[in-house]
């Protein structure tokens, strides 16, 4: 059992500095009082990539992914921080193109474009870079303090899978660890009781909103659907209504 969050807990969550999160993401940071972005853990080494590169949106009324190519020829793993963007193909452009036809009549559109067309078209080569950039952004759009946001790089760690994670979580003073819903079954319980950190779980409910195109609602889509549907207005309000723990 995890307990639940006290008065005067730090709470800490750690994730990934994923490609134009999903709604689930920017929960966490809502949530959390620091949130340590994980720049110095792998990228995967073959396939497509992973939500590092790579985000469902609403196309033609169905999941599907778009992606930012990363280069591959270099030989051993490299870290999310060490990563770069292949400029082979004019992505940036394709996304754009993509969002105008399958959001172009949103409610929203002008108003998420705004925000979201000079993220996308940011011209690192780095995609840490590049998706730090836009998660801050994106933080500071939907009303929450971007000095939550805490590179993993800038803090000293140490060890592995769960060790790792206490030891960021004490490396920023943190007494709580808020870890997502997928998390359950895998994470060492008792390492957290011993090290003194309280384990709760995000247990993030999934809001529905208004998806025209969709024959039923499609969650887990990029937080850009939301703001594409909802306005920035609204999606703060479903984050504020989502909150479970």
């Amino acid at each position: 059992m995890t307990a639940p969050v006290a008065a005067g807990d730090k709470v800490v969550a750690i994730h990934q500095p994923n490609f134009l999160p999903w709604l689930g993401f920017f929960d966490k940071i809502a949530r959390s009082d620091v949130f340590v972005v994980m720049d110095e853990v792998q990228f995967p080494k073959s396939g497509a990539g992973g939500w590092t590169n790579r985000v469902p949106m609403l196309v033609g009324g169905q999941a599907k992914w778009v992606t930012v190519p990363v280069v591959r020829n270099h030989h051993g793993v490299r870290t999310i921080r060490e990563t770069e963007i292949s400029e082979e193909t004019p992505w940036r452009e394709r996304v754009l193109e993509l969002l105008r036809y399958n959001y172009g009549k949103t409610p929203f559109y002008e108003e998420t474009l705004a925000l979201v067309r000079p993220l996308i078209e940011n011209r690192t080569s780095s995609l840490c870079d590049y998706n730090s950039h836009a998660i801050r952004e994106l933080t500071v759009a939907l009303g929450l303090p971007a000095a939550r946001l805490v590179p993993m790089s800038t803090l000293p760690h140490f060890g592995h899978a769960t060790d790792l994670l206490i030891a960021l979580v004490r490396a920023v003073g943190g007494s709580t660890y808020l870890c997502g819903g997928g998390s359950a079954g895998y994470l060492e319980e008792d390492e957290f009781e011993a090290a003194g950190v309280r384990l709760v779980y995000q247990d993030f409910r999934h809001p529905q909103y208004p998806q025209p195109r969709a024959q039923a609602f499609v969650p887990g889509l990029s937080i850009v659907d939301a703001l594409m549907h909802c306005g920035l207005r609204g999606t703060r309000a479903l984050l504020r209504q989502k909150r479970v723990a």
